[in-house]
């Protein structure tokens, strides 16, 4: 008594050897249907496939679904989608498999853009035709119950094709130009091109008629409470306040351009954590109270195509600037657990659900802000970050980059997946990894129709292996262990400190260069550099304060005491001061026989102030 796809009545053509009825309209009647009367249909679900028939056999793709890799895959009985029992985290069945389109009843409708397999020819994209729009010779064409027409991209070809043979064409197909590399023939480089195009085409047309559709019906977002502050729910969640005198002071002043503002160096914004006006020597001219005082970006509630509804900016928003906080119901595990369980008792299948910390969970489904509409995107213009307000943690969204007004605003939920199945991502992102929970593409590698890799052929010169340094060392220079870090600002070089290893009561401003780069005495750039700490000296002063280690040849300063017979370790010191010295004669000839290839971070000049 309702349509199939749309889930509303009026008038409507139903099977009449199964319950399924549609709107006879193209939008809703699924591709395929034989029509025998004005109110009467034979549906796809009563396709048989002939024997012999090529092209009626059922095939499946050679890659997984979810990872795009190959291996042991558990195969879709009605179309040609495939998985790794792993990637949907379910135990082998038994008999037939379907997947979740399948088993909803999705069939492709006219318009619907899609991959076909013919015979041995890699899988194509094609548009699925209406039968009173083909040519009239592939009218006359034989074809069955379920089979459809479909035309090519890149050609004038057509063919009779059903469910099993072919899978929808994605927005990742769109933006990808993995199949648009070097090897592919132009045929079907171009058939790629008018696909991108055409499916851009009938995404603004759905687009619009959406929007159109929800003006008319005058559509409204679900019902939910919305709430200013975060509120604590039922059970052992607890909310913290700390009191004035354990909340961090920074070192601004009220007198400064933008105290505590995104461009200045308050200490407080560096660590997230949010200033108290009571605390702060900026007093209320204080820029890092956006939490406290709701400073939230402008922004609106729309529907969009195919993801429900979503958020959008009103004004322009800058890199790094507050957009929400994401507002809830503090719940604990316990809770979570319960609110699951009975979301997949009554099929409610969205969820508002964000960790707070190991104990806590913010619940924006019943009661939120609207930072509950933004959508997941693999990749996104805002991001999530933990403040630590008045004692407590409290969690922000930040805009990653520039974002114009009108831009739906994103972030990537890094979802957990649990249950027997993935949710479908459709955010059309380039890196886009097709599924939610699974990390985005950073740069895939070119593939062939099946998702595999290729394998040159002949023989060629061999690619060097590119040696890959770090940008950053994840420890201080100074006493080797990790925390909140400084680093040096000068080309090529990795070392990061720890503020108070050097002394500094505040994070430095501007391109500031570690002390490695100066001399320790002169403050001149430095010619020579110890290995183990932060110590060096330009060409007048580091005679008889450098030595070349006898344990790996490196050189290294007086405080490692490099010749004795306790070394220390990098990051250690002597808790005697030790006595300048200059290298024994031996060692001096040891030293000349050395190759300088041999000595890293050695230079002739050095050689020279050492001999």
């Amino acid at each position: 008594h309702t349509c199939f796809v749309c889930k509303k009545r009026s008038r409507l053509v139903r099977c009449v050897r199964c319950p399924v009825a549609y709107h006879a309209t193209d939008l809703c009647m699924a591709a395929g249907c034989v029509v025998l009367s004005n109110n009467s249909i034979i549906c796809p679900n009563h396709f048989a496939p002939r024997r012999g028939v090529k092209n009626h056999e059922h095939v499946n793709v050679s890659w997984c679904f979810v990872c795009t890799e190959g291996g042991s895959l558990l195969c879709c009985e009605s179309c040609p989608a495939a998985f790794h029992r792993e990637c949907l985290n379910i135990e082998m069945p038994k008999g037939s498999w379907y997947c979740n389109d399948c088993k909803a009843g999705k069939k492709p409708r006219f318009k619907d853009i899609l991959w076909v397999k013919v015979g041995r020819y890699r899988w194509w994209p094609a548009e699925v035709s209406h039968p009173k729009t083909i040519p009239e010779n592939i009218q006359r064409m034989r074809h069955d119950v379920g089979e459809f027409p479909v035309h090519f991209f890149g050609s004038n070809d057509y063919l009779w094709t059903y469910q099993a043979r072919v899978f929808p064409y994605m927005d990742v197909d769109a933006n990808s130009k993995e199949k648009m590399g070097k090897g592919v023939d132009a045929t079907y480089k171009k058939a790629l091109e008018e696909a991108a195009v055409r499916f851009r085409e009938l995404q603004a047309e759905k687009e619009l008629r959406q929007l159109q559709e929800d003006r008319k019906n005058d559509r409204k977002p679900p019902p939910y409470k919305h709430i200013k502050v975060r509120e604590k729910s039922c059970g052992k969640v607890q909310i913290f306040t700390a009191d004035l005198s354990e909340i961090p002071r920074c070192n601004c002043k009220a007198t400064d351009e933008s105290p505590c503002g995104m461009d200045s160096e308050c200490i407080n914004r560096m660590l997230l954590y949010e200033c108290h006006p009571q605390v702060c020597p900026a007093g209320e001219r204080c820029l890092n109270q956006a939490f406290t005082k709701r400073q939230y970006s402008q922004v609106e509630i729309f529907r969009t195509l195919s993801r429900g509804w979503g958020l959008r900016c009103v004004h322009d928003i800058k890199k790094g600037q507050f957009v929400s906080e994401y507002v809830g119901e503090v719940i604990d595990e316990e809770e979570c657990r319960s609110r699951i369980r009975h979301a997949q008792e009554n099929d409610i299948c969205n969820f508002y659900m964000l960790t707070l910390d190991k104990d806590r969970i913010i619940d924006a489904g019943p009661k939120g802000n609207e930072a509950r509409f933004m959508n997941h995107c693999c990749q996104p213009n805002c991001e999530t970050q933990k403040w630590t307000v008045s004692g407590d943690t409290r969690v922000g969204l930040f805009a990653l980059v520039d974002v114009a007004a009108g831009t739906e605003l994103t972030f990537n939920y890094n979802l957990e997946c649990l249950g027997n199945g993935k949710t479908v991502c459709k955010c059309g992102a380039p890196n886009c990894s097709g599924f939610l929970g699974v990390r985005p593409k950073n740069n895939p590698p070119p593939s062939d129709d099946k998702g595999r890799k290729l394998k040159r052929r002949g023989h060629g010169r061999r690619k060097k292996k590119v040696v890959v340094t770090k940008e950053r060392e994840d420890e201080c220079f100074s006493c080797g262990d990790g925390g909140q870090m400084v680093s040096c600002k000068r080309p090529g070089c990795p070392k990061v400190y720890h503020a108070d290893c050097l002394n500094l009561t505040k994070r430095p401003a501007g391109r500031w260069e570690c002390p490695w780069h100066q001399c320790d005495i002169c403050g001149k750039d430095a010619a020579s550099f110890c290995e183990m700490c932060p110590s060096s000296y330009c060409s007048q002063h580091r005679e008889g304060l450098l030595f070349i280690s006898k344990l790996d040849g490196k050189l290294c300063c007086s405080e490692h005491d490099p010749c004795g017979p306790d070394p220390l370790e990098p990051g250690e010191i002597r808790e005697y001061t030790p006595q300048s010295r200059s290298l024994t004669s031996d060692s001096t000839i040891s030293c000349q026989k050395q190759k300088e290839s041999d000595r890293p971070g050695f230079t002739k000049a050095d050689t020279k102030a050492v001999s």
